[in-house]
C-alpha cells in the first residue's frame, strides 16, 4: 500500500468510485480509494439502480442529466459492461393538480435542456401495457430514463480510474484520521497508514463513523427501504421490448422491468430508520434486513391496483436494504468547515442518478477551487448546529415518507419544529402568525386575521394568505410596519488587519466609519459568493450581514481566507438580533423611542449609529428591503422582546402592523430587488444581475478582480430583468421558461403579486440579445403561457425617492 497520496477517498460505493474517476479524469493521478470490504459492499449492491434527470432544482437536474450521459463513457473507459437499460421513464398523474404539476415541470424542462414529453393515457398504456390508466390524466415521459447493474457501474468507474493511475485497496478498513501540522491527514487503516493531502468521506452507510473520526457530526441516517421482485408476468413475456420505468406519483410507488417480471418499490408512510446509534462495521456485502411487508400493505394495495398483473404474479424476492437520507433528501458534498482538506460526498440516496454529478462537482472543487455548477442544494454547509441527530431523524423520516408527495411552493412541513425560536415568538403566536422555518429557526410568514385559523392552505395558486399579506404590504407603504429579522446572519469582524482583509474579500469599496454599503463577494472565477451588507463601526471594526441560512457557508469562506493573525471573525447571528421598521412613519416611531435631540429622519441612507432605544443598547442602520424609509435595529438577544413591545406600543397611533416574510417578498419584487438563491447565486456574475454597480473595479486587489474586469468588457450571455405578467390566480414561482414566440429566451427566478401596484410580477434572466421592453414575452405559469411585459425600472417608486427622503411623515 502506498504511504503517501494527494487524495484518499474512503468508501467503495458508486459515489466514492465516481469521485475517484473524476479526480483522475481531471488530471489527479495520485489518488487512492480505501474500501473496508469489497466495492459495492454497502447500500450500492442492493440498490434498485434506477436513474432519471427529473428534479425540482434545475441545478441538481443538470447534474443528474450529466450522470446519465456519463454511463456510456465509463462503460467504454473502464471496459466494463454497466448493464445499461434505457427504456425511458413515465411519471403518472392521476389527479388534476398532479397533472398541472407535470405540465409545469415539462415547461421548465424547455430551458433546462431536458428532452421530456407530455403523453396521454392511451400512449401510456401502449408503452406500458401492465398499467391501469382508468384514472390517469397523463404522464411526463423522458426517453433517457432507465436502470443499470449497480455492480457493473461501480466497477466501470473503478476500472476507468485505475487505468488513469488511481489505486484501490479493498479489505482495508479505515480506523483513524489524524490531522497533520502541514494541513494534510494521516489515514490509519488496518493495513497501514497513508499520508494524504486531501481526505474524502464517501463512506455511505458508515459516513457518520468516518465523520466522527475527524470530529464531525454529519446529518444523515440510514432508512430501511423495500422493493419486491416478481415472477414472470405474461404481458411482459409477450413483449419483445422493455417497458419504461414507471412512477405512480400519487400512489408513491415505482416500477421497472426485471427480466420478464418487475421490480416494485415503495416509500411507505410508517418508515423505519435503521442503526440510529451507528452502522455496524460487520454489516457486509450480502447482508439485508428482515422484510416487513405488513408496513407496506397500503402501498402494495395501491400498487396492485395500478398494475393489476403484478398483484397476480408471484413474489420471487423481497429486498429490505438500508440507504442513507439527509434531512432534505439531498447529498452532503464539499469541504467541511473548520477541517482543512476534509471533504464529504455522502448521504446520496439517489446514487445512480446523482453519483456522476457529485463526482464531477467534488473533483472540480478540489482541483480547480470551485465547482462549475451551483451545488448549494448539495453543499454540506447548508446545515449548521441545528441539525442535531433528533432533528435529522425526524426530517429524514419526513422526507422519506414524502418522497413522491406533491409539495406546493407555500407548504411548510412540520417535522423537527419548532426548534429555534426568537424572543418574540410567543407574541407573534398571539398575533396569529403563520410560521415557516429557515436554518432551523421559526419565522413569521404572515399574520392571519383575528379569529381565523393560523394556517396556510397548500396550493400552487394564490392561497388564503393573499388578502392578509396584501393588507400587511399596504400598511407598510402607508404607515409603518415591524418585521422580526432575527434570522439574518450577522458577522462581527475586527482587528488591525480587518480593513485590509475585508477590502480583498469584498468587491465593493469599503464604507467610511458610520456608513454601510452593499457588498458583492466574488469567487476567483468572478461568480458571486455573496450579496452582503458591510457596516463600518470603527476604523478596525465592521459588521457584515447576509442571508441567515448561509451562515455556515459564509463562515467557511471567511475562515478559508483568514490570515494567520490580525483579524477576528465571529458569527453573532444568535446573540445579536434585529427588528426592521419600515414605512413613511418609521422615522417618527424610531424617534419616539430614541428621544433626545437625535432625529432619525436626519440619518442619511446607508448610515449606522449606536443609540439606546428605550432600555436597549442598539445599533441603528438606515436600510430597508421594502423600498420605504426604513431602519434596521440590532440589539442583544435579551433586549429584543421589550424592544418589540415598545415599538408596538409607541406605534399604535401610527397604525403599526407586524408584517411577515410573504409581505417582504412582495414589497421587494415591486422594487426589483434581488435576493440570494433566486436572482443572486453562484452561477451568476455581477454584470448579469446588476450588482456590478457596487463593484469597485478600481481597487488594486480583490478576489475575482481579474475575472470581473474581463466580464466588464463584454456583454453577458443573460441579464436580469423584471416583468409584469398577465396572470389570473397564480403567479410565477421561479424557473418557469420565458418565451418569445416558440423560442425559450430565459427563465424566471422568482415571482409573486405586487399588492401595492396591483400587478403580478416576475424576475428572471433573459438572453441579452432578446432584452427589449417591446418584445412579446410570455411566461409559463402552471402549464399555461401568460403574456408578460418587460419593465425597465421598478414597478414601485422607480426614482427611489420614498426610501431616500430625509423628512418623515409626522
Amino acid at each position: 500500500m502506498k504511504s503517501h497520496a494527494r487524495v484518499v477517498v474512503i468508501g467503495g460505493g458508486v459515489v466514492g468510485c465516481s469521485v475517484l474517476y473524476h479526480l483522475t479524469k481531471f488530471g489527479c493521478r495520485d489518488a487512492v480509494l480505501l474500501e473496508r470490504k469489497v466495492l459495492t459492499a454497502g447500500s450500492t449492491w442492493h440498490a434498485a439502480a434506477g436513474f432519471h434527470a427529473f428534479n425540482g432544482d434545475p441545478n441538481i437536474a443538470r447534474l443528474q442529466a450529466y450522470t446519465i450521459s456519463l454511463y456510456q463513457e465509463i462503460q467504454e473507459a473502464g471496459e466494463q459492461n454497466v448493464g445499461l437499460h434505457v427504456p425511458g421513464g413515465i411519471n403518472l398523474a392521476a389527479t388534476p393538480e398532479r397533472w398541472e404539476f407535470l405540465r409545469t415541470e415539462w415547461s421548465r424542462h424547455r430551458f433546462m435542456g431536458l428532452d421530456t414529453h407530455l403523453i396521454g393515457p392511451a400512449e401510456i398504456k401502449k408503452m406500458c401495457p401492465i398499467v391501469d390508466v382508468g384514472d390517469v390524466i397523463g404522464g411526463l415521459y423522458d426517453p433517457h430514463d432507465g436502470h443499470l447493474d449497480p455492480y457493473g457501474c461501480t466497477h466501470a468507474y473503478a476500472r476507468a480510474a485505475r487505468k488513469n493511475g488511481a489505486e484501490i485497496y479493498q479489505q482495508t478498513k479505515v480506523e483513524a484520521l489524524t490531522p497533520r501540522a502541514d494541513g494534510g491527514w494521516d489515514v490509519v487503516t488496518d493495513q497501514g497508514a497513508i499520508c494524504a493531502e486531501h481526505v474524502i468521506n464517501a463512506a455511505g452507510l458508515w459516513a457518520r463513523e468516518v465523520g466522527s473520526m475527524a470530529g464531525v457530526r454529519l446529518p444523515l441516517i440510514p432508512m430501511e427501504h423495500h422493493y419486491l421482485i416478481t415472477e414472470n408476468i405474461p404481458e411482459l413475456e409477450a413483449l419483445d421490448r422493455e417497458i419504461p420505468v414507471t412512477v405512480d406519483l400519487d400512489g408513491e410507488i415505482y416500477l421497472r422491468q426485471e427480466h420478464k417480471g418487475v421490480l416494485l418499490g415503495v416509500y411507505e408512510k410508517n418508515s423505519t430508520p435503521w442503526a440510529l446509534n451507528g452502522t455496524p462495521w460487520s454489516y457486509g456485502e450480502t447482508d439485508l434486513l428482515p422484510p416487513h411487508l405488513e408496513r407496506l400493505e397500503d402501498n402494495l394495495v395501491q400498487g396492485f391496483k395500478r398494475f393489476p398483473s403484478v398483484g397476480a404474479a408471484g413474489i420471487k424476492r423481497v429486498v429490505n436494504g438500508p440507504f442513507t437520507f439527509t434531512p432534505d433528501g439531498n447529498p452532503l458534498v464539499g469541504p467541511v468547515r473548520g477541517l482543512h482538506n476534509y471533504w464529504v460526498a455522502c448521504g446520496c440516496m439517489a446514487g445512480f442518478s446523482q453519483g456522476g454529478g457529485v463526482g464531477l462537482a467534488l473533483a472540480q472543487w478540489i482541483l480547480e477551487g470551485e465547482p462549475q455548477d451551483n451545488v448549494y442544494a448539495m453543499d454540506v454547509a447548508r446545515f449548521g448546529a441545528f441539525a442535531t441527530p433528533a432533528y435529522t431523524a425526524a426530517k429524514a423520516r419526513e422526507f422519506y415518507e414524502h418522497r413522491f408527495y406533491l409539495a406546493r411552493p407555500n407548504e411548510q412541513w412540520p417535522a423537527g419544529r419548532p426548534a429555534k425560536t426568537t424572543p418574540v415568538y410567543d407574541l407573534q403566536q398571539a398575533a396569529n402568525a403563520v410560521f415557516g422555518v429557515t436554518y432551523g429557526q421559526e419565522m413569521a410568514l404572515w399574520f392571519a386575521p383575528k379569529g381565523a385559523q393560523p394556517s396556510e392552505t397548500p396550493t400552487f395558486r394564490r392561497s388564503n394568505a393573499f388578502r392578509p399579506v396584501g393588507e400587511e404590504c399596504r400598511a407598510v407603504r402607508a404607515g409603518v410596519g415591524v418585521f422580526d429579522a432575527s434570522g439574518y446572519a450577522k458577522y462581527d469582524i475586527s482587528g488591525p488587519a480587518a480593513e485590509t482583509w475585508l477590502d480583498r474579500l469584498l468587491a465593493c469599496r469599503l464604507p467610511a466609519i458610520g456608513r454601510a454599503r452593499l457588498a458583492p463577494m466574488l469567487a476567483p472565477s468572478g461568480r458571486l459568493m455573496g450579496d452582503l451588507t458591510v457596516m463600518r463601526l470603527a476604523a478596525d471594526h465592521f459588521m457584515v450581514t447576509g442571508s441567515g441560512y448561509l451562515q455556515e457557508w459564509h463562515m467557511r469562506w471567511f475562515e478559508h481566507h483568514l490570515p494567520e493573525r490580525g483579524v477576528e471573525v465571529s458569527n453573532v447571528s444568535d446573540s445579536l438580533l434585529m427588528l426592521a421598521v419600515a414605512g413613511p412613519k418609521a422615522a417618527t416611531l424610531v424617534g419616539r423611542l430614541i428621544g433626545g435631540d437625535h432625529d432619525p429622519a436626519a440619518m442619511p441612507l446607508l448610515s449606522v449609529i449606536e443609540r439606546d432605544i428605550g432600555l436597549a443598547p442598539t445599533r441603528l442602520a438606515r436600510l430597508s428591503l421594502t423600498g420605504e424609509t426604513g431602519y434596521e435595529i440590532y440589539a442583544p438577544s435579551q433586549y429584543l422582546r421589550q424592544l418589540y413591545v415598545r415599538l408596538l406600543e409607541e406605534g399604535r397611533d401610527l397604525g403599526i402592523r407586524p408584517y411577515g416574510v410573504w409581505a417582504l417578498l412582495s414589497l421587494r419584487l415591486e422594487k426589483s430587488y434581488g435576493i440570494w438563491s433566486r436572482e443572486f447565486a453562484t452561477e451568476y456574475t455581477p454584470r448579469m444581475c446588476g450588482l456590478d454597480r457596487f463593484v469597485d473595479y478600481g481597487k488594486a486587489d480583490f478576489i475575482g478582480r481579474e475575472a470581473a474586469l474581463r466580464e466588464r468588457e463584454a456583454t453577458p450571455a443573460r441579464q436580469l430583468a423584471t416583468f409584469i405578467v398577465d396572470a389570473k390566480d397564480a403567479d410565477a414561482a421561479g424557473f418557469e421558461p420565458i418565451w418569445i414566440g416558440e423560442r425559450v429566451v430565459g427563465y424566471t427566478t422568482s415571482g409573486g403579486y405586487g399588492h401595492t401596484v396591483g400587478e403580478s410580477l416576475a424576475m428572471g434572466y433573459v438572453e441579452s440579445a432578446d432584452i427589449s421592453p417591446d418584445a412579446p414575452y410570455e411566461i409559463h405559469i402552471l402549464g399555461e403561457r401568460c403574456k408578460a411585459r418587460m419593465i425597465m425600472e421598478p414597478a414601485y417608486d422607480p426614482g427611489g425617492g420614498r426610501m431616500r427622503r430625509s423628512a418623515a411623515a409626522r
